[in-house]
């Protein structure tokens, strides 16, 4: 293994410049933050390194509750107008939340302070820029017309925040304000929908599936593009996929399956549409795509064989899932190895099976 003192006489030789030895120092410390420890063919989840960090956590959050605990307090006392209050105490907010990015995540790299930190500065945007630019009066009578402007706003705020401190966490929350912004533009255009589920029914009215299905695809599209441009998953690349994953499999899983599950005989095309989402989980090697299906098998369960069927049904759905993730990487393996002339194999995650 080649070690810091390798670098360094690497480059007294001339081998290798200081910037390229530099360059392969953090991609080696990357790889072992990301890859240390896990048996091959893991994914690298990591929410946190250490107890000092969950530490660290409780204190931003106690800081955060304490700081706009003492701004409702000088609200409820002072005499000026509420809302430039809130504008006042926001800006303040954010510088503070900058700063102290500034330390845990460029400084001491941190992971858990960065996420939650991360939050801090997505909900004070949001609350600064509807603060600012929304109309109270009309969002209090259901009208939305000011607030897709402002969340647009918030979500520029947060890709900021996402260039200067690289969080993967902030693809996540840049991908839920692009939801939000679409959802209310919709909303304010053909009314807010009459249940939830028409968010996610291609029939309902308002259009708002079409919006969560398309932007699930564009998320999905982009989270595969930072995927394949990492396929060994030893940087950020990879983690900022995962969390755009995240948001994009229960979109595209949710609107698709709520939707067939909704209309007359359709249950074999759901079995099958989440049969293709599986096997495109397997392929990317992304398991977040089973995990939001999951819900819909269950209820596939229920809604085709119901009672004592049904749990039989379900108790054959658990044995599934754990013989996937026991051989996960085999059945992958031999997946990968049928599509090898179909798909660009040197762009995805290697199989780690031995044949």
């Amino acid at each position: 293994m080649i070690g810091r003192d390798d670098l360094r006489a690497a480059v007294a030789a001339g081998v290798v410049t200081e910037a390229q030895a530099a360059r392969l120092s953090v991609l080696a410390d990357s790889r072992r933050g990301a890859r240390e420890g896990l048996a091959p063919g893991d994914e690298p989840f990591e929410l946190f390194k250490g107890f000092n960090e969950i530490f660290i956590v409780v204190g931003l959050v106690i800081l955060a509750a304490g700081y706009w605990a003492f701004a409702g307090f000088s609200f409820a006392m002072g005499s000026a107008n509420v809302i430039s209050q809130v504008i006042t105490y926001s800006a303040l907010g954010a510088a503070v939340i900058w700063g102290l990015s500034e330390y845990f995540i460029r400084t001491r790299r941190m992971v858990a302070p960065a996420i939650t930190l991360t939050i801090f500065w997505a909900i004070n945007a949001g609350i600064f820029f509807v603060a600012l630019m929304s109309q109270p009066f009309m969002v209090a009578q259901e009208d939305f017309s000011s607030l897709p402007l402002p969340l647009a706003a918030a979500t520029g705020a947060i890709f900021a925040y996402w260039l200067r401190f690289r969080v993967p966490f902030a693809m996540a929350t840049i991908a839920l304000g692009a939801f939000a912004v679409a959802l209310m533009w919709a909303a304010a255009r053909n009314g807010t929908p009459s249940n939830p589920q028409d968010i996610f029914l291609l029939s309902a009215d308002g259009g708002f599936a079409w919006i969560t299905l398309g932007l699930g695809a564009v998320f999905f599209v982009v989270a595969m593009i930072f995927d394949m441009s990492d396929p060994h998953r030893v940087t950020r690349r990879s983690s900022n996929g995962f969390w755009l994953h995240i948001i994009a499999a229960p979109a595209l899983v949710n609107t698709i399956a709520l939707t067939l599950l909704s209309g007359d005989g359709m249950n074999v095309a759901l079995a099958l549409v989440l049969a293709v989402f599986a096997l495109v989980a397997i392929i990317i090697d992304r398991r977040s795509f089973l995990i939001a299906a999951v819900g819909y098998c269950v209820t596939l369960a229920f809604t085709v064989f119901g009672g004592e069927g049904g749990a039989f049904a379900i108790l054959s759905l658990g044995i599934v899932l754990v013989t996937l993730g026991a051989f996960w990487e085999r059945i992958r393996s031999a997946l990968l190895r049928g599509l090898s002339g179909v798909l660009p194999l040197d762009r995805l995650p290697p199989s780690s099976a031995s044949e």
